[in-house]
């Protein structure tokens, strides 16, 4: 009977390592398995993870503590068209800026974390870049200026 149970409990132990091991290696969030890009603002480079489907997009940035000093996320849409963000759930202050298909950017705008405020496109745009709070005015960049590398 010891034998047994002593049996009994390494096939129980076998198997709750194994479903650890096959847990640890799933990815946990969304963004953890977001592509990324190297884009380009005049002599800045950008990490920017891509939000490109309706699923990434609508979590985005949401429950993030922390972003690298050069790392944001690029939004990407089908078609142009006016785009509103808001900052639910998501502890970070952002800039957003808004870019056009040649990656011209229409406007930026600063946005506090935790609120349901929404910040738009001043036009239709393709593409959005959220980046840490001041990035774009903390490097010069404004309308007017030119995103590179965008897909």
């Amino acid at each position: 009977m010891r034998v047994l149970r002593g049996l009994l409990l390494t096939a129980v132990a076998a198997c709750a390592v194994g479903a650890g091991t096959a847990q640890a290696q799933e990815p946990t969030t969304a963004q953890e398995t977001l592509r990324t890009v190297q884009l380009s603002a005049g002599i800045h480079v950008i990490h920017a993870e891509i939000a490109n489907t309706d699923e990434t997009r609508r979590r985005g940035l949401m429950f993030r503590k922390a972003l690298e000093a050069n790392d944001g996320m690029l939004f990407v849409f089908g078609d142009p068209d006016m785009q509103c963000f808001w900052m639910h759930n998501t502890p970070l202050p952002l800039s957003i800026a808004f870019i056009a298909d040649d990656g011209t950017i229409v406007n930026v705008a600063e946005m506090a974390p935790e609120t349901d405020d929404t910040h738009c496109s001043k036009k239709p745009v393709r593409y959005a870049l959220e980046m840490s709070k001041g990035w774009f005015a903390d490097h010069g960049i404004s309308a007017g200026k030119k995103i590179d590398g965008l897909p």
